[in-house]
């Protein structure tokens, strides 16, 4: 009897051990539940966020949409009114001076006066003629210096 007596208390102090085991579980469940349920609700306030921020880029997308076609109206414009007053400078220079024909293939849009001359625009592009500056001020800058030794004596 006091043998059965011992397994008694020995399976009593193995179930007062499982019974504290199975309540630490059961709060590590809660715990786990409740993070569960903020990971969630998390998710729902993320999801949202990042549905506000796709209607926010396709509306800043159909605004930029909308900005490069007006810009693009604009240039257009712009070229246009070049053309219209270049085609005006035309009409004038036909009233001012009759004996000129402006219908003439002499007069390209895509010459330009330089130096006296009529050359093709590309001819006398912005680079072209920095180089031409920097070839005159050479040029000066060595006269200066061929003036100088004769001031000296």
């Amino acid at each position: 009897m006091e043998e059965l007596q011992g397994k008694v208390e020995k399976f009593e102090e193995e179930r007062a051990a499982w019974k504290k085991e199975m309540e630490s579980w059961e709060e590590e469940t809660k715990r786990l539940g409740t993070w569960k349920v903020h990971c969630l609700h998390l998710e729902g306030k993320l999801n949202r966020k990042i549905e506000d921020l796709e209607a926010d880029y396709d509306e800043l997308k159909e605004k930029y949409d909308g900005v490069v076609g007006e810009l693009d109206d604009l240039k257009n414009c712009i070229i246009q009114e070049h053309i219209n007053g270049f085609e005006k400078g035309l009409r004038q220079a036909a009233f001012f001076h009759q004996d000129f024909d402006v219908a003439d293939s002499k007069f390209d849009v895509n010459k330009d006066v330089v130096d006296g001359k009529l050359v093709k625009e590309d001819e006398s592009s912005p680079d072209n003629e920095a180089e031409k500056e920097v070839t005159e001020e050479e040029k000066e800058a060595g006269d200066a210096e061929e003036v100088a030794p004769d001031a000296t004596e």
